[in-house]
């Protein structure tokens, strides 16, 4: 007798299933690797990226040595990832590169079998109540909204200031081949002319590229009911560690068990760097920040 397959994580009747949500370089990495200790909690790994096809066996392991090693140790270990070769290979680049922010009408039927088999998949091998992701870049909270309406959504604001000033230092940051050739797009016209009547000041590029971010998330957050989005600072995540691992815990259904609670204390959390942008950048770079990103910060409860 043929049985359809249970129901997909953040579907009705399906497990539970969480999004961390960041800019990049805004605390989510180490939010995701916090939350990824809780022992009802599964997650994708580098395996992911690495494996075309995770054994179930080796999928537990590595997410269960993950729980019970302390952080960074070893150096080379099976560790939470954002899988973007895997969310590519099984699903699609539109989700995992996209030029712009997804909403819900990108939503293609192809698409949402693709995505719910990419997460059940997953969550079945591990045999877990919640399952947890993490995007940094675009929301795409529209999108994944549109495919898991239960799903719930874990948004970490940092400093605009600061989130800049990480970016010009990675790698990875696109931003020095100028809006045409970075990951977001055109610059929209009133921010084209902030650039250019600026100098075209590469750090002033990069406050502005947190800033198209930053009103994706303000429009993502309008389209998904208040009941399941949660904003959380990463400044505040510093500052009170447990108070906001709590709440965001609760919010996602987590419980707060005597083995988390062991775990979570091993997870160092330093508020060195919160304010390392007053040192990376000049008087006069932190002016141009401040003058561009001003009113956003002050709507964030930052000063500026």
């Amino acid at each position: 007798m043929h049985h359809p397959p249970p129901p997909a994580p953040g579907t009705p009747g399906g497990p539970g299933l969480g999004f961390v949500l960041g800019t990049g370089r805004c605390g989510s990495t180490l939010l995701f690797d916090v939350l990824a200790r809780h022992p009802d909690a599964g997650f994708p790994t580098n395996l992911d990226d690495h494996l075309r096809r995770v054994p179930a066996p080796l999928r537990r392991l590595g997410t269960a040595a993950h729980r019970r090693l302390p952080p960074g140790f070893p150096p080379r270990r099976v560790r939470p990832a954002e899988a973007q070769a895997a969310m590519a290979r099984e699903i699609s680049p539109m989700i995992s590169d996209p030029f712009r922010d997804l909403l819900a009408e990108d939503v293609t039927p192809w698409l949402a079998r693709r995505a719910r088999e990419f997460f059940a998949g997953r969550a079945a091998a591990e045999g877990v109540r919640h399952y947890l992701h993490k995007f940094t870049g675009w929301p795409r909270a529209g999108f994944l909204h549109e495919v898991f309406p239960e799903a719930r959504f874990v948004h970490i604001v940092r400093d605009g200031r600061a989130v800049a000033n990480s970016w010009l230092q990675m790698s990875w940051w696109r931003g020095h081949l100028g809006p045409a050739s970075w990951d977001y797009g055109p610059l929209p016209r009133s921010y084209a002319e902030e650039w250019h009547e600026g100098g075209r000041c590469l750090v002033h590029l990069a406050g502005i590229g947190w800033k198209i971010l930053m009103d994706a998330f303000e429009m993502s957050r309008a389209g998904v009911p208040a009941r399941l989005w949660l904003e959380v600072r990463y400044e505040d995540l510093l500052a009170d560690p447990r108070k906001q691992v709590d709440v965001i815990t609760e919010f996602l259904g987590l419980p707060w068990t005597t083995d988390f609670e062991r775990r979570f204390a091993r997870q160092p959390i330093s508020a060195g760097r919160a304010e390392a942008f007053r040192r990376d950048l000049t008087p006069r770079q932190l002016a141009v920040l401040d003058r561009s990103l001003g009113h956003r910060l002050r709507q964030l409860g930052y000063p500026a």
